[in-house]
């Protein structure tokens, strides 16, 4: 047997291992008491935005495509949306102190604006996540609304972040 079909054979029986090796998936059952919607003012329009475009990876509930079953397509994901909660998680916003739900709705605004989000490799297979213009208008409005409402309730200087401290040389 060649070198190259031993290699092989050794990727092949990796892969067919791995495939009984999964992370924990992002399913939550339980209430979000701490959810934006509980907090904030929300139409159904944007609520169903939010469902389409965001919450499989900024939320506790993350719809699994069939092919989230396979290895190691399924570590990808689970990453990327352990990433997307670290940024901004729509389940435990209320949860955030107003500088970090004030900076995050910032984000979202920047973001959406950019068209950075939904990401392009996200609406490459829900094509249903990508935002017409006026879904963008419709969540940039709400975005905008959430950092009104924080500025009504609390001192200006409690709605900034603070300074990271920078490193030593």
């Amino acid at each position: 047997m060649k070198r190259w079909q031993k290699i092989l054979i050794v990727i092949l029986v990796v892969l067919i291992i791995i495939q009984f090796i999964h992370p924990a998936h992002n399913v939550s059952n339980a209430t979000q008491p701490n959810n934006i919607t509980k907090a904030y003012a929300t139409s159904e329009d944007v609520q169903n935005i939010l469902a389409k475009a965001c919450y499989d990876c900024h939320s506790n509930n993350t719809r699994y495509p069939w092919y989230a079953k396979i290895q190691p397509v399924d570590w990808w994901l689970a990453n990327h949306v352990e990433e997307g909660k670290e940024h901004l998680n729509f389940d435990a916003f209320v949860s955030y102190k107003p500088a970090r739900q004030y900076h995050s709705m910032k984000e979202c605004i920047d973001e959406v604006k950019d068209g950075d989000m939904p990401l392009g490799s996200y609406t490459l297979i829900h094509t249903d996540a990508k935002l017409s213009d006026a879904q963008k208008q419709t969540l940039l409005n709400w975005f905008q609304s959430i950092r009104t409402t924080l500025e009504s309730r609390y001192p200006a200087d409690s709605l900034k972040m603070p300074a990271r401290p920078q490193a030593e040389d």
